[in-house]
């Protein structure tokens, strides 16, 4: 057979005995995904809106939200802190926090609505 055959072959043999619990030597890289729509959800706030406050273009933030793209390196670093800490973040875009109130001042303006 071919060279190619042979390494396809080889390839689909340790990708069955990886289905099966053995140890190929194999890397395996766990894909982790960020429920776009969920965070900006939870935050109260429109697609136009969250795209405008985080800095996200309104076409991507779509696209990441219809599962036809799916955000990768800084920009899911920083979903990830949005949906964690998103006081952390607007502080940091230069929103003030109360922090007796759990809120953000001036949140209206930067159209942010707090859900408890």
């Amino acid at each position: 057979m071919s060279k190619a055959f042979d390494e396809i072959q080889e390839a689909l043999q340790e990708a069955i005995a990886h289905t099966r619990g053995e140890e190929t030597g194999v890397k395996v890289r766990e894909v982790v995904r960020v429920d776009v729509a969920s965070i900006r959800t939870r935050l109260g706030m429109s697609q136009a809106r969250f795209a405008d406050v985080f800095g996200f273009s309104r076409g991507t933030l779509q696209g990441w939200e219809q599962h036809r793209r799916e955000p990768d390196g800084a920009a899911k670093v920083l979903l990830r802190v949005i949906e964690r800490e998103p006081e952390a973040v607007l502080r940091a875009l230069h929103v003030s926090a109360t922090p007796s109130e759990g809120r953000v001042s001036g949140a209206r303006r930067a159209g942010v609505r707090w859900r408890r």
